[in-house]
């Protein structure tokens, strides 16, 4: 190597040998990599698909890896001033930092894709693969901004200027530091939330929730916030610590199932067990009634109507939306067709016209005077 590189000098000026060897060094290992992975995929063949995944992630790893070997061994025999080779040996540290980041985010995503893969998600009501998606998604996130910003303060503090304003702020504890800090409550704040949520799980991926009165599922739970999918496909985006600050509702927390209610306004002259049968009727035709719960009770009145109230029960939140509409739909179909008694109407008693009595001239007195 070191006769070639003599070679070289004598055909071509000094300052480009380096670069040379350098780009050189890069392009070979970019080479020698994509034929190790052509043989290492042959070697596998297709049947063992679960190392394809495990080539996947590790690409660009890999990929860097080699080109810092290969740069390593060609850049000694580089013809560079000592500047060159200090700035060299600088990135070079600053490159071997974000392999070491990199290569670590990558154990710990094909680390969590291997443990979820053995829990069913497929299954709305599969709150135990809920349960550990959730966890894993929000500790694999958490754990990533962690590395990343381990390996970026890693980074920034090969720089001498950095090293010495760090080394300066946690030494003097002054305004700098009080700015700093105050900069970073929300993202420290978000992430905290996160170990919470994950710890105490008050939503899970795919919980029905609602929050500032808009209902959705929770879609997906990243290290600083939370997007809800909307009923409307629209997408909210919250922050994390909104859940563990604020109240909202979580209709899947224990279950899926749903109870839900339906109100109608019928007059008194009603018959209620009889309005009670139809819905029993309208819940046994119904496709998504699980059969757990289904009640009619009078729960109000006022000077016109009586208020009643329909229970029932379906297996998830959107079947009980449908439900709902179904059974308020079919039961005031049925109040029309068969009941038309039962609707709401207004009553007024109205009494006889009072006889005025006028003594001036009143004939029925006349006539007894003569």
């Amino acid at each position: 190597m070191q006769a070639l590189v003599q070679q070289l000098s004598a055909l071509v000026p000094d300052w480009m040998i380096g670069p040379a060897l350098i780009i050189g060094a890069i392009l070979g290992a970019l080479l020698v990599y994509k034929v190790l992975r052509a043989l290492v995929k042959r070697a596998i063949g297709p049947r063992k698909s679960i190392l394809l995944p495990i080539l996947q992630r590790t690409a660009g790893p890999a990929r860097l890896a080699l080109c810092l070997i290969a740069v390593a061994m060609v850049l000694p025999l580089a013809p560079l001033n000592e500047g060159w080779r200090r700035a060299l040996a600088h990135l070079f540290v600053v490159a071997t930092i974000a392999l070491v980041g990199w290569i670590t985010i990558r154990i710990v995503d094909m680390v969590s894709a291997r443990y979820l893969q053995r829990f069913r998600d497929d299954i709305t009501e599969n709150f135990l693969a809920r349960k550990h998606v959730t966890q894993v998604r929000v500790f694999k996130r958490v754990i990533d901004t962690l590395i990343i910003i381990v390996a970026v303060s890693a980074a920034l503090m090969t720089f001498d200027s950095v090293r010495q304003y760090g080394v300066s702020l946690f030494a003097s504890a002054g305004a700098a530091g009080l700015i700093v800090g105050l900069a970073a409550r929300p993202l420290l704040s978000n992430l905290i939330a996160g170990v919470q949520i994950a710890v105490t799980q008050p939503i899970r991926i795919e919980d029905a929730v609602i929050i500032e009165n808009e209902w959705g599922w929770v879609e997906d739970i990243a290290s600083t916030y939370v997007v809800i999918r909307l009923w409307d496909w629209r997408r909210m985006v919250v922050p994390l610590s909104y859940f563990i600050e604020r109240p909202f509702q979580n209709w899947t927390r224990d279950a899926a199932s749903l109870i839900g209610s339906v109100v109608l306004h019928v007059d008194y002259a009603a018959d209620v067990p009889r309005i009670r049968k139809r819905l029993e009727e309208v819940a046994k035709e119904s496709k998504i009634w699980d059969g757990a719960v289904v009640n009619l009770q009078v729960v109000d009145t006022n000077a016109r109507t009586m208020e009643l109230r329909a229970l029932v029960s379906a297996r998830n939140a959107p079947q009980a939306w449908d439900l709902r509409c179904e059974v308020r739909e079919k039961l005031i179909a049925f109040l029309q067709r068969d009941m038309r008694e039962a609707l709401p109407r207004d009553r007024a008693d109205i009494s006889p016209p009072l006889s005025v009595f006028n003594p001036q001239s009143p004939p029925h007195f006349a006539a007894a005077t003569n």
